[in-house]
């Protein structure tokens, strides 16, 4: 959001979009709805769907637009930035540059994007003298007073699949339905543009989508993208919101992406386990959540069940190995250098300095990042959800991820 925008571009961002429903790992549980990476609509990422009615009734556009808690913006210097002289900013270049290839379009960044194209990606001096000199760091504070709040991981995972059923690959990834359908609420209430009501058509009337639960047993033969071998990892993908699937039918590797969601609210089954007693609040991170599920496979889909949002998805190609998935600002995601934001309350695509520690320790974690990305379980001022890229190593530290961290925005300079 812009200097002098920053409120307006916080009302219109009121909704719920998808990030990416990329969701925090380790709160997969408890705040879930996922470090979605979706790409966002006209206005988004921001547009997440708005919450459903319940089963059975018409689903209306609220009669008023919400409106938005009052964070608020500090002005500060870099040097009260802890960790900004040690940060290799180097690293965010890349990331900062594709955040521009959008940002650029709107007045407020128009400039200072522009002249970054001048700036030499491999001098560190030049990077940093380019932030000195055009951008004001902005220190976010909460509506309750807070300096301070959660930072979790979120990662791209790798899945095995086919292009067709058969032997271990009993679990579909679904395509968007033909039956569902989205209303665009900017053409009622201008207010909510980037809002969307996902449902599908009974007679006249919109009525809710179907929940996780009957979308699973139905019979959507002809729907399935892909088949996978492992319900929970399927569960997990939709956390994430986007991955990769290896077929071991066609011996290639694409990448399966966010592609629309059945407009219910995210329900953590996390926290489902800790308010039933079967896991501790420490225990319900991703891996936590998994083992449980070994231990107790017979109640696997009574868990799934518990979080009606389904997420549906598309193919792409993986040209490159190397490039992360589209956030909801459109751009690929960097690792350790992307991040998921509530597009609500800070503006997407921009630069933010972000202060907490690595997964499960007291060793700071200070570097400049992108908010590039949002997820349904990312609400709040103060919170972050990391993204720490691909493989093994990555879907570890997202697991571990749960952290107190501060933020800073960076925006440019006004006359």
């Amino acid at each position: 959001m812009h200097a002098s925008n920053i409120n307006t571009h916080i009302a219109i961002l009121m909704s719920f979009t998808r990030r990416s429903l990329l969701v925090p790992l380790t709160v997969v549980a408890l705040s879930l709805a996922a470090c979605t990476t979706t790409p966002i609509p006209p206005a988004k990422p921001g547009g997440q769907p708005v919450p459903t009615p319940p089963a059975g009734t018409p689903a209306q556009p609220p009669a008023t637009p919400p409106k938005p808690d009052a964070l608020r913006m500090v002005p500060t210097t870099f040097a009260a930035l802890p960790g900004w002289e040690r940060d290799d900013v180097r690293a965010a270049w890349p990331a900062f540059m594709s955040s521009c290839s959008v940002l650029v379009k709107q007045p407020l960044w128009k400039e200072s994007c522009s002249i970054a194209r001048t700036v030499n990606a491999a001098d560190d001096k030049a990077i940093r003298t380019f932030f000195e000199a055009f951008m004001v760091p902005n220190q976010v504070i909460a509506p309750d007073g807070a300096t301070d709040g959660l930072v979790t991981g979120y990662y791209e995972p790798l899945l095995r699949g086919a292009r067709k059923k058969g032997g271990p690959y009993q679990t579909p990834l679904f395509k968007v339905p033909d039956d569902m359908v989205t209303v665009d609420l900017a053409g009622v209430y201008p207010e909510l543009k980037g809002m969307r009501l996902r449902g599908k058509l009974v007679g006249k009337k919109v009525v809710p989508y179907a929940t996780r639960a009957e979308i699973e047993k139905a019979d959507a033969t002809g729907k399935e993208l892909l088949w996978v071998d492992d319900p929970v990892e399927s569960f997990f993908l939709q956390v994430q919101g986007s991955g990769r699937v290896q077929l071991t039918d066609t011996q290639e590797t694409v990448r399966v992406a966010y592609a629309d969601q059945n407009g219910h609210p995210y329900k953590s089954i996390g926290k489902y386990l800790v308010e039933k007693g079967e896991l501790t609040l420490e225990q319900a991170s991703a891996q936590g959540i998994k083992a449980w599920i070994a231990g107790h496979p017979t109640r696997m889909q009574e868990l799934f069940d518990v979080n009606p949002s389904y997420v549906f998805f598309k193919e792409e190609r993986l040209p490159d190995p190397k490039v992360g998935p589209k956030g909801a600002q459109g751009v690929p995601l960097t690792p350790q250098r992307s991040v998921a934001i509530d597009a609500s309350q800070l503006p997407l695509g921009a630069p933010i300095f972000l202060a907490t520690t690595q997964p499960n320790s007291d060793i700071p974690l200070q570097r400049l990042v992108m908010a590039q990305d949002t997820g349904g379980a990312i609400r709040g001022a103060i919170r972050v959800d990391y993204f720490f890229g691909f493989g093994t190593e990555a879907a570890e530290n997202a697991g571990r991820m749960k952290q107190r961290g501060n933020v800073w925005v960076l925006l440019p300079k006004q006359p």
